[in-house]
């Protein structure tokens, strides 16, 4: 994967992460709302910069949809949370690819970001996976057990 493809697919999944946490605000309860708030000013700062980064390497950002697919209906504060957790965890996926594809200082800024997201997927979900932002090792590793 190029590395403008990487950034392109990491800045899509802030746009997404943007839109859920939209949804997520509106339903967590009352004593995770600033938690929420914190996530959605995450992402949107990580787009933010994500945009630039895409113009730096030359290509055009990704504009957001209007609208996203949920992974599942979000009737109440429970379903919220397990959605934030999801969107979490959708994100790390692109930033590890995002690592593997980039190199220098790009390369430690999708660390972080992955760090970041698997940081606030352990807090939304109440647990840790053994390797986030790869699914198919978590998935091999509790196939395993």
């Amino acid at each position: 994967m190029s590395t403008l493809k990487a950034a392109q697919a990491a800045l899509a999944a802030e746009h997404a992460a943007v839109y859920g946490y939209g949804v997520v605000g509106a339903r967590v309860g009352a004593g995770r709302r600033t938690e929420a708030t914190s996530a959605y000013a995450a992402h949107r700062a990580r787009r933010d910069a994500l945009e630039r980064t895409v113009r730096d390497l030359g290509g055009v950002p990704v504009a957001a949809d209007a609208a996203y697919a949920l992974p599942f209906p979000v009737p109440d504060a429970a379903a919220a949370v397990r959605l934030a957790a999801v969107l979490e965890d959708r994100v790390a996926g692109v930033y590890s690819d995002l690592v593997r594809a980039a190199e220098g200082p790009l390369r430690r800024e999708a660390a972080g970001a992955l760090r970041e997201a698997a940081v606030r997927a352990v807090r939304w979900r109440g647990s840790g996976v053994a390797f986030p932002g790869l699914a198919e090792r978590s998935a091999a590793r509790l196939t395993a057990q």
